[in-house]
């Protein structure tokens, strides 16, 4: 377990936990300097600092954490798994699709066992690449494909990504814990597992001020509940998502959980706190309608008519079996919208201010004439103090998009990545209305956002996306939030994806779509189009059961379009939830670089797949004014067929949902750097060169060398501690 604890925290920190010290003089320095040379092979390395500490342990305390640090970073950057290829030689000798296709028939032909199929097939005119002996397995071994490759020329673009000192597990892992637990933001299923991990070890140590997000809250509860410590609950519905963490369920309470049968002490927590609340203030019962089910295959397990000291607990239930009424919040706000009474819905909306800016595009647009618009913005200025600062980013991101330009398109993702554009048919926002609800909001934000003194700058930082839901990145190295655009710098471009099948064959396909500047289709590679101008596909593998990868590789500069859009498709078997591992990344390499077809020191991004649709859009890459490419950041799962989806299918489905994306303008990191400046003793940017003036609060993509003791450090790892409470 300790083991597991210092892989979290590298993954999430890139800190390395250090042992204490030993009173001999340790001889660590051969040790580690050897740690440092493996460690740049796949694109990492030791700072100054951190070669320095572990110089001073003893050499085997030295190695052990080389050995576990290795594996971490390895897996980090997809490099734990062997990368095969079906052509030996790729990306050089791919051969034409249709001469490849002729090729397997032939091979076919000259086997004397696939021979009378063959002949078959081709006699009624129908002849399926899947049942040629050559196609979609490897002709040759891992070991043999890294022959016939030279070794990777090193380049200044290569990437290095440093690893800093850290303290001792337990304050690196107290760290962690209380930065995941008190995120103002709420986590992706991932985050949300480590927190687990975290929780069972820190639910009786130091804790956070405040846990906002509920979901959060529900880990932390089961942890609690585990070493005996209060629980934190205020709504019945803290309760039903305890339930569910007990139930290895679903938190956010979007899927159902099947629940399983509970302890009688843990029925009493649960009732007990169930009790307090509704005690508190019954008119939380209103509550209980929004997950109706859910209630009552819960009472099921509690078995409330066995505890009558508790009777507010058994009024949920009554009211979850309709055998009491508890008119929901919202139905009262649609009863008063139903009459046409705006003003009335936006004064009861007043005590649920979260609600009331979530229903405020809606309020605004129903309102008739300017007093009633009027007393709708009032309410929304009082209601402002009142909302968590992730709302108020919400909603000001919303705002600035609502232009009421022609043509405007409505761009809806859900939690699990699917998305879909429609037109967008509301009636435009008075220009003067917007600038009123921007200039409020930002106040309102500016003043939540704590002095950061010399504010320190990495201009790359300020096209991030703000991570304001848990969704909106996925799991994996060098990922950013979803609208992020970060600059691409090289001239070959290369994807890949692996994947390992978990108990049947399963076949995804690597593609990559390009399109022109009106988004119309130029061309596509995949396995039906292995080679065009742009580059070379390494050739198509349909079964896993030892894991398969496949590569596109693109020269930048032949490319005819204006965007790439790289996909995963679900041929046919497991979908991206069933498979043992499946993740997407990109590599970028100068042209003489040459290396095998996975080098990790050229990874620039890998991340998880982890979707309920069958066509993957992890990113897409768009070619700027000035010529120069960057990535733009979707993590997208399209619905695709329920099988053999491939690019040429759903060209037109992608081409229309990235315009849509593509015409939305994100909050990022700009808009807060912004706010903070005005309060900023100084804002300097950073060049490579680090202040030594006292601390600083450092934003940017990496964390630099040598920052001064006390400063405080916003990367994309923890991002999200920049969202104002």
């Amino acid at each position: 377990m300790v083991h597991a604890l210092e892989r979290l925290v590298v993954r999430h920190t890139h800190r390395l936990p250090l042992p204490a010290a030993s009173a001999a003089e340790g001889s660590g320095d051969a040790a580690a300097r050897r740690f440092d040379a493996a460690l740049m092979s796949v694109g990492f390395k030791l700072s100054a600092g951190l070669l320095e500490e572990l110089s001073r342990l003893p050499e085997e305390t030295v190695l052990a954490v080389a050995a576990r640090t290795l594996d971490t970073v390895r897996e980090t950057v997809g490099d734990h798994v062997r990368h095969n290829v079906y052509f030996i030689d790729f990306p050089a000798n791919v051969p034409d699709t249709f001469d490849f296709w002729m090729r397997c028939v032939a091979e076919a032909l000259d086997d004397a066992t696939a021979r009378p199929g063959v002949l078959e097939r081709l006699r009624a005119g129908v002849l399926d690449l899947l049942s040629l002996p050559s196609y979609g397995t490897y002709r040759h071994t891992y070991g043999e494909m890294l022959a016939a490759h030279d070794e990777l020329i090193a380049a200044a673009g290569d990437r290095v990504t440093v690893l800093h000192p850290g303290g001792t597990l337990d304050e690196e892992t107290t760290a962690l814990y209380l930065s995941l637990a008190g995120s103002t933001t709420p986590l992706g299923d991932d985050h949300l597992r480590d927190l687990a991990l975290l929780a069972a070890h820190r639910a009786d140590g130091p804790q956070p001020e405040a846990i906002p997000v509920r979901e959060n809250r529900a880990v932390v509860n089961r942890a609690r509940l585990d070493v005996g410590a209060d629980l934190l609950l205020d709504t019945v519905t803290d309760v039903l998502r305890l339930a569910c963490a007990l139930s290895d369920g679903d938190v956010t309470l979007r899927e159902p959980t099947r629940f399983r049968a509970l302890s009688r002490p843990v029925r009493r927590a649960l009732l007990g706190g169930l009790d307090a609340v509704v005690a508190e203030a019954p008119a939380k019962l209103a509550d209980v309608a929004a997950h109706r089910e859910a209630w009552k295959r819960l009472g099921e397990r509690l078995h409330p008519h066995e505890y009558p000291r508790w009777p507010h607990a058994a009024e949920v239930f009554a009211v979850a079996r309709g055998e009491r009424k508890a008119p929901s919040f919202d139905s009262r706000v649609e009863e008063l919208l139903g009459r046409d009474d705006v003003v009335g819905a936006a004064g009861l909306l007043t005590s649920a201010p979260g609600r009331l800016l979530r229903a405020l595009d809606r309020l605004l647009c129903a309102a008739d004439g300017p007093k009633e618009l009027d007393a709708v913005l009032a309410a929304f200025e009082r209601a402002v103090p009142r909302v968590s600062g992730r709302v108020l980013l919400s909603l000001r991101e919303h705002v600035q998009n609502r232009t009421g330009e022609p043509g405007d398109r409505r761009v809806f993702v859900n939690r699990f990545g699917a998305a879909w554009v429609t037109a967008d048919t509301r009636p435009p926002l008075p220009p003067a209305v917007r600038e009123r609800l921007c200039a409020v909001l930002d106040a309102e934000t500016g003043r939540r956002l704590p002095a950061p003194g010399h504010l320190l700058v990495d201009p790359a930082v300020l096209d991030v996306a703000l991570p304001l839901g848990g969704r909106a990145t996925a799991a994996g190295f060098g990922v950013l939030p979803r609208g992020s655009v970060s600059p691409v710098d090289g001239e070959l471009l290369r994807f890949f994806t692996y994947w390992k099948q978990t108990a049947r064959s399963t076949d995804y396909d690597l593609s990559a779509l390009v399109l022109d500047a009106d988004y119309a289709t130029v061309t596509w590679l995949s396995y039906t189009a292995l080679t065009s101008v742009e580059g070379r596909h390494s050739g198509d593998i349909t079964d896993a059961p030892d894991g398969a990868s496949e590569f596109i590789d693109l020269r930048l500069g032949a490319v005819r379009g204006s965007y790439i859009v790289p996909q995963v498709n679900l041929y046919s078997g497991e979908d991206f939830e069933e498979v043992e591992e499946s993740f997407f990344g990109f590599m970028l390499r100068e042209a003489e670089q040459r290396g095998r077809p996975f080098e990790p020191r050229t990874v620039r991004m890998k991340s998880d797949l982890r979707g309920p649709g069958r066509v993957a859009l992890p990113l897409a890459f768009e070619r700027g004014e000035d010529g120069g490419w960057r990535a733009r950041w979707l993590h997208l799962y399209l619905r695709g067929n329920p099988s053999a989806n491939q690019v040429e299918e759903n060209r037109v489905s992608v081409a229309v949902l990235l315009r849509g994306l593509l015409a939305r303008t994100p909050l990022t990191v700009r808009h807060l750097v912004d706010l903070m400046a005005s309060d900023a003793t100084t804002t300097t940017w950073w060049n490579g060169s680090t202040p030594s003036d006292g601390p600083v609060t450092y934003i940017g993509l990496e964390r630099p060398a040598d920052l001064p003791p006390g400063s405080r450090v916003l990367t994309p790892e923890n991002l999200r501690d920049l969202i104002p409470a």
